[in-house]
């Protein structure tokens, strides 16, 4: 980690450990993902109730919770890209690009975000995309060693958009390690990593890292099993997660955080973290 970026690491971890829950999903232009965020108004006011460590969201978003007023509330982290690959179909040009190209961190600096997060994409057939996306980090790694913006990276290992009619998660554990050595490599200050199939292989990927990692969640699941894989991944050396779909997708969002905030901050049991969930 660069120096200059712990002041706002420190704002992010507590305990060394963090929830961040991703709200940042109306780029990827799917109308899928957009189920239970219709009112973003209403799900920031939901969520900061909550007390998460952390809020993903884009720029043109991010108001709704830094206009919130007082110091106790969760930790702003900001997308800075955005790109097509979420769609259910092969679109006829790949592509992932910055939100701001000229000025990448303007935004975030502006809305005094704690972190940035950019995408790094490996999908079949598209060395391209993972062209586009090296690029991306490049740029906004040059401006994070600048102004002490703490990156975050999202190494993403996509299945061919034939096998279930859209890119989903590949899970080959040795596709994830390399491609999050990669991320390191690039100079990550946090990795925000898929689950690997097993989850007892998922301390290769911590190694690998040799940073803060975060588990990316995905689709919207059972939250049993939700809560069970999370805590295996946590026993496996992960700092926290990124959960989005398997919170706002849910009947009551606010009691998946409290539970996931148990397994993440606790220690507590899959079976415990569902216990607290049914209580509401």
């Amino acid at each position: 980690m660069r120096n200059n970026s712990k002041v706002r690491m420190n704002r992010l971890f507590g305990g060394g450990r963090c929830l961040d829950v991703a709200i940042d999903h109306g780029v990827c232009n799917e109308p899928s993902f957009l189920n239970g965020l219709e009112d973003m108004s209403a799900v920031v006011k939901a969520l900061v109730a909550a007390a998460p460590d952390a809020i993903q969201m884009n720029f043109g978003q991010a108001d709704l919770l830094q206009e919130v007023p007082g110091k106790d509330k969760p930790a702003l982290v900001m997308r800075l890209d955005m790109g097509n690959p979420y769609n259910r179909i092969r679109h006829r040009h790949m592509w992932a690009v910055l939100q701001n190209e000229a000025e990448p961190l303007i935004g975030a600096l502006a809305m005094d975000a704690a972190c940035v997060v950019v995408n790094l994409f490996m999908l079949p057939d598209e060395p391209d995309l993972f062209r586009q996306c090296v690029a991306n980090i490049s740029r906004v790694r040059a401006d994070c060693d600048k102004y002490g913006m703490p990156l975050m990276i999202e190494p993403l290992v996509m299945q061919p958009v034939t096998e279930h009619g859209g890119y989903m998660v590949d899970g080959d554990a040795e596709k994830i390690v390399t491609l999050t050595r990669l991320a390191r490599e690039m100079g990550a200050d946090i990795v925000k990593a898929d689950p690997t199939t097993n989850a007892e292989d998922f301390h290769r990927v911590v190694e690998a890292a040799r940073c803060p990692v975060l588990v990316r969640g995905g689709g919207k699941e059972d939250l049993r099993n939700v809560f069970d894989k999370s805590a295996a991944l946590m026993r496996q050396g992960a700092m926290g997660m990124v959960y989005g779909r398997n919170i706002y997708q849910h009947a009551n969002p606010s009691a998946v955080v409290r539970a996931l905030m148990a397994i993440i901050h606790e220690d507590v049991s899959g079976e415990e973290a569902y216990a607290l969930y049914q209580r509401g």
